[in-house]
């Protein structure tokens, strides 16, 4: 029988059975092996919650929580029958009435409030504290980190299925403090029902003995009180363990180990620590009154500890050699090659370079993730853009300053930001926090690096919180797509070629016997990539290419059919929920730049008055930019024959602004015409 099937029987049984426990009897032998279990059932719980690295990993806790409490009152309901009818509850309950406590009625019920005040003031209610605060906090933060996740998934950072699992444990996490808040209230009523049952049982075995039994006072007192205290005793530890396991669960943070190993861990960190404690030791011994042995071998045992630890100097200097070797390069053979020499000096297609000091994004034994995201984010352009980027090479660079990265596309460096570490960046609104203001390096945006120990306070006031490696890899992601065109090689040309062989092999056929050569191809593919056209459908647009090649070999030319073949579904990527909004050009601006088109070597271009030129440029961008801060992200529409020039002038001063043609205009779509282009007086050319 599985594991799942027994837990599907015996649970449900067993919770039953505490049920039944309240109201019939249970044998003296039974009833001490199910007190031993119920102090396993706490100790269990303790060492769960030591062992646990995450909250969620113990998530059940809370039902946990409530099966033991209920066990342990069916318990106490079941001890008190046996004690008042019987005067005897089996062997564990004698043990700790006489043993424990010596036979002394006092010094038992001392000891059981001193429990009481120990659990129901001090642990219980700084677990339900700390456990209604971070419900309250959890849930705050949730809408920030729903936006977190959505902006990994639209970096490419994580796919899909990455989204919908973080999606759940923060929804499961905000469930768990929830339930965790509401099952505080079991420990706190369970101290409370303990006091209760402990006066009944001493109040009701008073009276059954000196009434029923006519014992007198004296031996009444001495057998049901000393009863009644082991009573309260067995049941208070393990209840003593479940509270003392509700605190370590809430305030457990999420780490990389147990509770032990970090503890450990992180103590030895401190060798000064240790010093100024044991000589704050050994100098009490030294005050008068107080006995010297055990502040001496105290204090002398963590003088000894610390003098094993290794200094701060020799921490740092290891945690930059692990960090170096992370990404260390494989050491030079002892005879240099020409083979060896060649390959190191061959220039990357797309490099990121990382300072020192932020290797830990690359080490996965220190919680790095940058390389996995990254190969991710090769995924995600694959599948938006119709290629596949090469591979990042990521190596370290000393001459870089301190939270600097770099990122190179063919040698030359494209881009460059900061991602400082024990940092996260925040989008929005921070004034209130303390941190570094900056930009957000793809679009620009104000943002802070807020230290990492106010993330919960940035996403409660309502900003995006980014990680250091999400910041990259954003970064990483645009600087791609804008040059997606330099980054498709001929080499990439022939594994897309041979691709579309294997299921339209005609198709590859009919480009063969156009005369058309890799290199053309790869012309017409670069030129779509760099105005953000994917190339998904190879075979439509090599159809379009064998056809237009064997009448024309103008590039341009061909990028345009290849583009109006194509025009619904460019036109629909732009669109939201069927509706895309569009610029267009004054008429008398559009005939005057008609008139104005001259063709080149280079494709056709606008020959007019660098004036008019340039205030045509900027009554563009004046037009897009009031779009984008009503949050619209508009196209502009105007003659297929001026689409080329009209986007080459424009590409400085509105570089995201997608240029389309009238034919490429799907009819399934909605046209919502926000803005007509006017220089406020007829253009001349």
């Amino acid at each position: 029988m599985t594991s799942n099937r027994i837990g599907q029987i015996a649970i449900p049984a067993a919770i039953v059975g505490i049920v039944v426990m309240m109201v019939v009897p249970v044998p003296t032998a039974l009833l001490d092996l199910l007190i031993v279990a119920n102090i396993g059932i706490a100790v269990l719980a303790l060492l769960a919650s030591m062992f646990t690295k995450r909250v969620l990993d113990f998530s059940i806790f809370p039902s946990y929580l409530l099966i033991a409490t209920l066990f342990r009152l069916a318990l106490n309901v079941s001890v008190t029958r046996l004690v008042l009818l019987n005067g005897n509850a089996g062997k564990v309950i004698e043990a700790f009435g006489h043993f424990v406590v010596g036979g002394s009625v006092v010094v038992g019920l001392v000891i059981f409030l001193i429990l009481i005040v120990i659990q129901f003031i001090v642990i219980t209610n700084g677990a339900g504290r700390v456990a209604e605060v971070a419900a309250r906090f959890t849930l705050d933060a949730m809408p920030g980190k729903q936006m977190a996740i959505d902006a990994d998934l639209n970096a490419g950072t994580i796919d899909e299925q990455s989204a919908k699992r973080r999606r759940k444990e923060i929804a499961d996490e905000a469930d768990f403090y929830g339930a965790m808040d509401g099952a505080s209230k079991f420990v706190k009523g369970d101290a409370i029902a303990a006091i209760v049952i402990v006066l009944i049982n001493l109040i009701g075995g008073f009276a059954i003995g000196i009434m029923q039994k006519h014992l007198s006072f004296t031996d009444a007192i001495n057998h049901y009180s000393l009863l009644t205290v082991g009573d309260g005793l067995v049941s208070q530890i393990p209840a003593l363990l479940i509270s003392m396991s509700s605190g370590l669960i809430v305030t457990r943070a999420a780490t990389e180990s147990d509770l032990g190993t970090d503890l450990m861990h992180q103590f030895t960190r401190h060798r000064k620590t240790l010093q100024l404690a044991g000589s704050a030791l050994c100098g009490l011994a030294i005050a008068p009154g107080l006995p010297k042995l055990p502040f001496l071998i105290v204090g002398g045992s963590l003088f000894l500890i610390a003098s094993r630890l290794p200094t701060d100097a020799q921490v740092a200097a290891k945690e930059m050699a692990d960090a170096a070797e992370a990404i260390a390069l494989p050491p030079p053979s002892a005879t240099e090659t020409p083979e060896t020499i060649a390959n190191d000096m061959r220039v990357e297609p797309l490099e990121l370079e990382i300072a020192y000091d932020l290797i830990d994004l690359v080490d996965p034994d220190r919680g790095g993730d940058l390389l996995d995201r990254v190969r991710a984010l090769r995924r995600k352009l694959a599948l938006e853009l119709g290629i596949v980027i090469p591979l990042v090479r990521t190596r370290d660079n000393l001459d870089l300053p301190a939270h600097t990265y770099a990122i190179r596309v063919h040698g030359v460096e494209l881009g460059r930001g900061e991602a400082p570490p024990g940092h996260v960046l925040v989008l929005g609104d921070s004034t209130n926090l303390p941190g570094l203001a900056t930009r957000e390096p793809v679009f620009g945006l104000p943002a802070t690096w807020v230290p990492i120990e106010f993330r919960h306070q940035a996403e409660i006031s309502g900003g995006t919180v980014v990680d250091r490696a999400s910041v990259i890899t954003t970064h990483l992601a645009e600087i791609a797509r804008r040059n997606a065109g330099r980054l498709l090689s001929r080499q990439d040309v022939k594994m897309l070629v041979d691709l579309v062989k294997e299921t339209d092999p005609v198709v590859i056929d009919e480009l063969n016997a156009s005369n058309t050569t890799a290199g053309e191809v790869q012309r017409v593919l670069q030129d779509l990539l760099d105005e953000g056209v994917a190339i998904r459908d190879l075979v439509r647009i090599f159809e379009v290419i064998s056809e237009r090649a064997r009448v024309t070999k103008d590039t341009e030319h061909i990028v345009e059919a290849v583009r109006a073949a194509l025009g619904p579904a460019i036109s629909s990527s732009y669109a939201r929920d069927g509706r895309l909004p569009v610029l267009t050009l004054e008429p008398l601006i559009e005939h005057s730049l008609a008139e104005a088109l001259r063709p080149s070597d280079n494709g056709t271009y606008l020959a007019l008055d660098p004036n008019i030129a340039e205030a045509l440029a900027l009554a563009v961008a004046r037009e897009v930019e009031g779009a984008e801060q009503r949050g619209v992200e508009p196209v502009l529409v105007c003659a297929g024959q001026l689409r080329p020039a009209v986007h080459r002038l424009l590409r400085a001063a509105a570089p995201r602004l997608p240029v389309l043609a009238y034919t490429e205009l799907g009819a399934q779509l909605e046209l919502d015409t926000i803005g007509v282009v006017n220089l406020g007086q007829p253009a001349t050319v």
